[in-house]
């Protein structure tokens, strides 16, 4: 008999392995839209500056869809902990925020990404960042330990978002704050939200704005908010889905990423979003994770 949860571990174990496959497999451009893996980190706000300060693979595998710590205020001596880490793109600009005295944390749950991003750790000759094995809806964090949570396009993956949201409200300190970019959908068609390769290309499995919103306020968070929006079009749509998609072909025209991309963009234009998302943990609110 099929459960819940066992429908939950299945897409969990299909975003991994299309995840593993992606960063283990280079993307070489081509003639058309969709874009190759890589400038996705450009068109998701990261400066040139920001860019060429990086070990290359860390840029090339970028699967995010924005800057989460483009607008926040994270500083030296700060605990940054980030959700699905990836190849360590956002822990390694991160880790130059904090400095000596702060501590950057990634947790992920693809082994080939926390290779990767170790790797990347290495190359950059950081000492204040470690990467974790977890899955985001039960992280491997103390309570109240860490100052901020970012996380890159990684949250609309979760098939549980609302045990995101409690994990999230358990980690921060007292006065913590977390700042995110992600995507938002509003009345995605059945079949999109049904599809498989779609879910691992960020669209599937996007919940509305205001859901995710009030799925922040529901675990206790306060002055949550929008901090940046942008709607795609139907060209940023294609270019997203072929960009994103880690799971069979190039992104070249002929290929069932670029056949997606030019099928389903139209019909999604005006109902996808890249938001940045901030919020607050008050300093009354104590969480503790359930005993397990």
């Amino acid at each position: 008999m099929t459960t819940t949860a066992s429908v939950h571990d299945k897409k969990r174990s299909s975003v991994s392995e299309d995840y593993a496959r992606a960063v283990s497999k280079p993307r070489a451009s081509c003639c058309c839209s969709p874009v190759p893996k890589g400038v996705v980190a450009k068109l998701a706000g990261y400066t040139d500056a920001q860019i060429a300060a990086l070990p290359t693979e860390a840029v090339v595998n970028s699967f995010g869809c924005g800057n989460p710590l483009a607008f926040s205020a994270v500083k030296k001596g700060d605990v940054v902990l980030d959700l699905g880490s990836g190849a360590g793109i956002d822990l390694l600009l991160a880790a130059k925020k904090v400095g000596r005295t702060g501590k950057v944390i990634g947790v992920d749950m693809t082994d080939a990404m926390i290779a990767k991003a170790r790797k990347n750790i290495r190359a950059a000759g950081l000492g204040n960042v470690e990467v974790r094995k977890g899955i985001i809806e039960d992280l491997p964090v103390e309570d109240g330990s860490v100052d901020w949570v970012i996380s890159n396009c990684v949250i609309n993956l979760s098939p549980e978002k609302p045990k995101v949201f409690a994990e999230i409200a358990r980690v921060l300190k007292p006065g913590g704050r977390m700042l995110v970019s992600d995507i938002v959908a509003e009345r995605l068609p059945p079949a999109i939200a049904k599809n498989r390769q779609l879910y691992s290309s960020c669209l599937a499995g996007a919940i509305a704005q205001d859901a995710y919103l009030d799925g922040l306020r529901k675990v206790g968070l306060v002055d949550v908010e929008v901090k940046d929006r942008l709607v795609y079009d139907t060209v940023q749509i294609a270019e997203f889905i072929g960009s994103e998609l880690p799971t069979a072909g190039d992104g070249c025209c002929g290929s069932p990423v670029g056949a997606l991309a030019r099928r389903w963009a139209p019909k999604l234009q005006g109902k996808v979003a890249s938001v940045k998302v901030a919020a607050r943990k008050p300093k009354r609110i104590v969480t503790r994770k359930p005993a397990s």
